[in-house]
C-alpha cells in the first residue's frame, strides 16, 4: 500500500476496481464495517471513509468485516480468529473460557491470548466485555429495567457493570437507560471564519461543539448525542457560562486569540478519553502524527485506531483533533472538513509564531 497514493485508492474505492482487492482495505464509520475495494454496498462519504493496508490494521481500529463482500476470505489465520470473534459475539451473555476459545482457533490458550491482542488490540475478555455492554445498552433502550438489562447482559451483578459503564457510557445505567432524560444541555451558535459553530453544554462542563453550514443540521447531531435530553437556546438569563464559553472559542477561531481552558463534560469509550485527554496536551502550534499518538498513549500498533477515535470527537477544538496528522505530514481527515483542519493549524502555528517572538 506504501505505493499506492490515498488518491488512487479513493478512486478504485469510487469505480469499485476488483484489481486492488486484497491490495488495501477501507472501513466507513458510520456502518463500523471495512471492505473490499470493490464492494457493492452503498457508497459511502469520502469524509468517512478510513484506509487500512490490512484486514489486521483495521480490526484493530474497531471495524468489523463486511457481510457483503466479505473481506477476510483466503485468510487462514484472520478466519481462525474470525471464528472466535463470532463465537463470542454469540455467546457473550455466558461464561466463555479460554481454553474453549482455543479449540475453536486450534491454538494453545496463551498462543490464542497473545494472536488475538496482537491482531485485534485486546484480550478475548475485553471484547466478550464490550460486547456484553452493547447488549447491556440495547436491552435499555427497549425498555427493561436496569438490573433485568444486567443480567441478560450476562454480566452477573449490579457492581460489575456500574463499574464497567462509568466507563463507557459516560452516564449512569439509570440516566442512560432513559435517552439521557433529566440532563439539561444548553446550546448556542456563532458564526465563526470556519462556519457556523455551535457549542452545548451541561451542567459539568461542554459535550458538544460541532461545525455546519445550517443550523438545523447541528440541531439534529444533538438531538442524536443526547436523544432525551432536555435541550434549551442559551439565554444570558438561563445559562451566562454558554454564552461567555461560546464566545471565548469564536474569538479564538476567528481572532486567534489562546483557546479557552474551559471545562469539558467527556463521553466515549477507554480508549476514546485516553486519546482525547492527550490530545488536550499537545501545545497550541504544535502537531503529531496518529503514530506518534499511539506511542505516547503506550499503545503503539493502534495508529488507525487513533484516527477513528479523532472522528469520533463530538468537542471539536477545545479537544484538539485537528493537530493530528498523517506520518508524511499530510492533513489526514477530520470530520468538518480538511479546509477546517487547514484553517485551525495556520491560524495556530501563526500565533505560535507571534507568541515566540514576544517572548524574546
Amino acid at each position: 500500500m506504501s505505493t499506492l497514493s490515498e488518491i488512487k485508492m479513493r478512486k478504485a474505492i469510487e469505480i469499485r476496481d476488483k484489481s486492488f482487492d486484497g491490495v488495501f482495505f477501507f472501513g466507513v464509520i458510520t456502518t463500523g464495517v471495512f471492505c473490499q475495494p470493490s464492494c457493492s454496498a452503498k457508497a459511502a462519504k469520502a469524509e468517512n471513509i478510513r484506509l487500512f493496508s490490512n484486514i489486521e490494521a483495521a480490526m484493530v481500529a474497531g471495524f468489523r468485516p463486511c457481510k457483503r463482500c466479505h473481506p477476510i476470505q483466503g485468510i487462514s489465520r484472520v478466519e481462525r480468529l474470525i471464528e472466535v470473534v463470532r463465537y463470542i459475539e454469540t455467546h457473550a451473555d455466558e461464561k466463555i473460557t479460554l481454553s474453549s476459545l482455543s479449540e475453536i482457533a486450534a491454538l494453545s490458550p496463551s498462543r490464542l491470548q497473545k494472536v488475538f491482542k496482537e491482531t485485534f488490540g485486546i484480550s478475548p475478555k475485553v471484547y466478550q466485555d464490550a460486547i456484553r455492554m452493547d447488549l447491556f445498552k440495547h436491552s435499555l433502550k427497549e425498555g427493561e429495567s436496569v438490573t433485568n438489562a444486567i443480567y441478560s447482559a450476562g454480566f452477573g451483578s449490579i457492581s460489575r457493570v456500574y463499574g464497567e459503564s462509568s466507563r463507557h457510557l459516560g452516564m449512569n445505567p439509570k440516566i442512560y437507560c432513559t435517552g439521557g432524560a433529566g440532563e439539561v444541555i444548553s446550546y448556542a451558535f456563532r458564526h465563526t471564519n470556519i462556519g457556523l459553530m455551535m457549542m452545548g453544554a451541561t451542567d459539568k462542563g461542554v459535550c458538544f461543539v460541532q461545525f455546519d453550514d445550517n443550523e438545523d443540521v447541528l440541531l439534529s447531531q444533538l438531538e442524536v448525542e443526547f436523544p432525551k435530553a432536555t435541550l434549551i437556546i442559551s439565554t444570558s438569563q438561563n445559562a451566562p457560562e454558554l454564552d461567555l464559553w461560546i464566545e471565548a472559542l469564536n474569538q479564538h477561531i476567528s481572532q486567534g486569540v489562546p483557546r479557552p481552558d474551559l471545562p469539558l463534560d467527556i463521553r466515549g469509550t477507554v480508549f476514546q478519553i485516553k486519546v482525547w485527554h492527550f490530545l488536550l496536551s499537545i501545545k497550541e502550534g504544535d502537531t503529531v502524527s496518529y503514530a506518534e499518538v499511539a506511542e505516547k498513549i503506550g499503545n503503539p500498533k493502534a495508529a488507525r485506531a487513533i484516527g477513528t477515535a479523532c472522528g469520533k470527537n463530538t468537542i471539536g477544538v477545545l479537544i484538539p483533533c485537528h493537530r493530528v496528522l498523517r506520518g508524511d505530514g499530510q492533513l489526514g481527515g477530520y470530520r468538518w472538513g480538511l479546509d477546517r483542519k487547514q484553517i485551525l493549524l495556520d491560524k495556530e502555528r501563526g500565533g505560535a509564531k507571534i507568541l515566540t517572538k514576544l517572548a524574546k
